[in-house]
């Protein structure tokens, strides 16, 4: 696999995950108010919504091009749930911050 194919993966990776977190943001937005929700905090309640919507998408995606439905799929849709959850939480600083600290800076070693 060259990188010019890798980086149009990656590309399209980040734009599925910028997708969803909008989706389940929204989602989220909606179904707060209803009657039994309020008493959960909001952050499970994008959770769950998360967890819901990654897998549904992946079956989706699956669907629509034709390709089997294996278990590492639905694995990995659930981890992807994770990052979905923590994006569309506002948890994007924590993420870049992360990536910050654990970043190579010239003249550095590790």
């Amino acid at each position: 696999m060259n990188m010019e194919i890798l980086m149009q993966y990656a590309a399209y990776a980040l734009s599925a995950i910028g997708v969803l977190a909008f989706i389940v943001a929204a989602v989220v937005q909606v179904i707060k108010e209803l009657p039994w929700l309020q008493r959960l905090p909001t952050s499970v309640v994008a959770l769950a919504a998360s967890l819901i919507l990654c897998p549904l998408a992946m079956m989706v995606a699956c669907q629509y091009f034709k390709v089997v439905i294996t278990w590492y799929y639905v694995f990995a849709s659930f981890i992807a749930a994770f990052i979905v959850y923590l994006v569309a939480t506002g948890g994007w600083e924590r993420i870049a911050g992360i990536w910050e600290r654990t970043k190579y800076k010239k003249g550095e070693l590790k």
